[in-house]
């Protein structure tokens, strides 16, 4: 499986963390610093997923998956919150429509778990009702 990740984390050594387990595993890998550097490029670079850190500068995670889903031409994207989340963040993310969370500190076989799951998920075809099931693909939650 193949697919073209855009990682949103403020923290260098996270993102190429995250950025180097996945072109291990074949995942083409772009990545932003903030929540506002995804919005820029997320349209430029057509990503199949995002991945966002919940506490970052400018633009945070959960208001930027808000915005992702609200925009229609990214609202069908599928976002993984990769954070230390709180059940507040959780409930939070799961009411902007985020489709997974990943706990860090986390073991790179999740990561690519979530990673490909979402991006079945996305190939799949849409339940009888069109509904995207928010939370199914791994709530690996800290």
């Amino acid at each position: 499986m193949s697919g073209r990740v855009l990682v949103v984390d403020d923290n260098k050594v996270i993102r190429q963390l995250i950025r180097v387990n996945l072109e291990l595993e074949g995942f083409e890998v772009v990545t932003a610093a903030d929540g506002a550097e995804c919005l820029e490029v997320v349209h430029r670079v057509s990503p199949d997923m995002v991945t966002l850190d919940v506490m970052m500068p400018r633009l945070d995670g959960l208001r930027t998956a808000a915005r992702l889903r609200s925009d229609p031409r990214t609202s069908g994207l599928p976002v993984a919150i990769i954070s230390a989340c709180t059940q507040y963040e959780v409930e939070t993310g799961l009411a902007a429509g985020v489709d997974a969370f990943l706990a860090k500190p986390f073991e790179p076989a999740e990561l690519i778990r979530v990673v490909r799951q979402l991006l079945l998920h996305r190939e799949a075809p849409p339940s009888a009702d069109g509904s995207r099931e928010p939370g199914r693909a791994g709530s690996s939650r800290g």
